[in-house]
């Protein structure tokens, strides 16, 4: 089935559309994709939740109206997934660059900032809404340097910038609780405007897995 993309009805959705979104996504290979969830969904069951929430990122950001949509795959955009999901969508498949996370943010960023700001977001926040975005994309309109959208781990499932800014990214020690902190730290060091939205959950733990819509749940195989 096809992914609808929201047209804008009005000038400042148009404007909107100088805002691109770039997703971050594993194949949903198993082994590869939701290590951590491995002990409650094993390899297989993981990869599914992968692709449940891969088609929900991407469909959120086309439905947030915004500009170009494009979806950064790893470790390649040649698995079936990928190609499956570009029909369906639409939108262009990238390669990830090589390196830590941070440097395949920041080369987002250095690429897609050429042509206007820029939304990054992964595929582990399933209360992430297309009305995220378009805040998200009003506060970079509206003067912001950078807009995040922090997670209750300490991390972030959301960053929109301007314009690229490697000292945010640089040399970060991912996946811990102070990810968001360090950020702030580094964005007052660096005299960005930094815009910050509500705080969201992501989705890394066997025990977030209760939080998931009855629906996903449903089609993993959870009981409630």
């Amino acid at each position: 089935m096809a992914i609808a993309r929201a047209e804008p009805s009005n000038e400042a959705a148009t404007g909107l559309r100088r805002v691109q979104v770039a997703v971050l996504a594993k194949a949903p290979i198993p082994g590869l994709a939701k290590t951590r969830l491995i002990p409650a969904l094993g390899a297989r069951g993981a990869a599914r939740l992968q692709r449940q929430l891969t088609r929900q990122a991407v469909a959120t950001a086309l439905a947030a109206g915004l500009g170009r949509v494009t979806l950064w795959c790893a470790p390649d955009a040649q698995h079936r997934f990928f190609r499956a999901l570009r029909r369906a969508s639409g939108v262009g498949c990238l390669v990830q660059a090589s390196g830590d996370l941070g440097e395949r943010m920041h080369t987002a960023f250095r690429l897609h900032c050429k042509a206007g700001p820029l939304l990054l977001i992964g595929t582990d926040c399933p209360p992430l809404t297309p009305d995220h975005l378009r805040r998200a994309a009003q506060a970079l309109l509206g003067g912001d340097d950078a807009v995040f959208q922090p997670a209750e781990d300490g991390g972030y499932v959301l960053v929109g910038l301007r314009e690229p800014q490697a000292a945010l990214f640089r040399d970060m020690r991912w996946s811990t609780g102070s990810v968001m902190a360090e950020t702030r730290a580094r964005a007052r060091a660096a005299h960005l405007a930094l815009r910050e939205l509500e705080t969201l959950w992501d989705l890394d733990r066997p025990a977030d897995l209760d939080r998931l819509p009855a629906d996903q749940a449903a089609c993993l195989g959870l009981r409630r």
